[in-house]
């Protein structure tokens, strides 16, 4: 391995053990304290179940669960609605695409569902204003945690 890659990659556990230790709160009402870039993992009791990471945390967190938000902006939201619902695979045609799967009322039902799901959940945060660590922990946190809603796959 590289001592460069290494030697970041060292450096992810103490991060890893703030995050687990920190405080939870709720999406929504974040502490004054909250760090503007970071990573932050999302949970329901004791089962983690998303980890992601921004440069406007707080943004970030209303954009996953307040009402208002789109299809465009709340992609956990979209990705709970879509197992909710059955609709898993991505579709690039009019046909299947989110706009269109937005249209449908069951689906809507299931979004909308999704996203106060997400407003009750723990979320708890760790600083991180450098991207590539950023990067490198969001990868750390969702293998070390097993997130079942992480997916690093290409589309």
């Amino acid at each position: 391995m590289h001592a460069i890659f290494a030697a970041a990659v060292e450096r992810l556990h103490p991060s890893f053990e703030a995050l687990i230790a920190a405080d939870p709160c709720r999406p929504l009402k974040l502490s004054k304290q909250a760090p503007t870039a970071g990573v932050y993992l999302l949970s329901e009791g004791r089962r983690h179940l998303y980890v992601g990471r921004t440069n406007r945390l707080s943004k970030r967190l209303s954009n996953h669960c307040r009402p208002s938000a789109t299809h465009k902006m709340a992609a956990f939201a979209f990705r709970l609605a879509r197992i909710e619902t059955g609709f898993l695979k991505a579709s690039y045609k009019p046909e299947g695409s989110r706009a269109n799967l937005m249209e449908k009322p069951a689906f809507r039902k299931a979004f909308e569902a999704a996203k106060a799901r997400i407003r009750e959940m723990d979320v708890r945060f760790v600083a991180e204003p450098d991207q590539l660590r950023q990067a490198l922990l969001e990868v750390y946190v969702a293998i070390a945690l097993g997130t079942p809603h992480n997916d690093f796959g290409t589309h």
